[in-house]
């Protein structure tokens, strides 16, 4: 499946966009929310919305037919001079950075989760990236289970999170 091309389940549209574009905020603000619901407050990442442009990332919108956007994701690039030096070791360079996986409830249960990731995870591939990575938390379950099903396994945590004992990161080898 190519981004823009009709190839996902239920004829889900997958449309490379800005991380601030409107429509992509939208989205941003949904994950935020939920983040709240769970663990009250927002993801205090720090997201520059130019780490999800070529070539340093990417940041997709999935529509179906007759509908606007119901779910997203992205990735975002961690080269040598990225990564906090707390967290060499644990993150690579040409690591891609999973963030802002988000499917509409209205939408779920259907395979548009599998198929944006399984898009981030190609272009990370064709972008010479090796593996990808990702911090969710406990608070969780259906996203720990959605990304082990998918062959994620738990590596030690990073980022603004690394002391959070809630925190689970996880990485894929993008390898074969």
């Amino acid at each position: 499946m190519t981004a823009g091309s009709v190839a996902g389940p239920d004829g889900l549209v997958l449309e490379v966009a800005a991380y601030d574009d409107p429509r992509s905020v939208r989205f941003v603000d949904a994950v935020q929310a939920f983040y709240t619901e769970r663990y009250g407050g927002a993801d205090r990442t720090p997201v520059d919305p130019a780490e999800f442009a070529a070539p340093r990332g990417l940041f997709l919108l999935g529509a179906l037919p007759g509908t606007g956007p119901v779910c997203c994701g992205g990735w975002r690039r961690h080269t040598a001079g990225s990564v906090a030096p707390e967290d060499r070791g644990v993150l690579r360079p040409d690591d891609a950075e999973i963030k802002r996986m988000w499917v509409d409830p209205a939408h779920r249960r259907r395979g548009l989760a599998t198929a944006v990731l399984a898009e981030l995870e190609r272009t990370a591939r064709a972008a010479g990236c090796r593996r990808t990575v990702l911090e969710t938390g406990d608070r969780q379950p259906e996203a720990l289970a959605f990304y082990a099903e998918r062959g994620y396994r738990r590596i030690p945590r990073f980022g603004v999170y690394r002391d959070e004992p809630g925190s689970i990161c996880c990485a894929r080898d993008l390898a074969g």
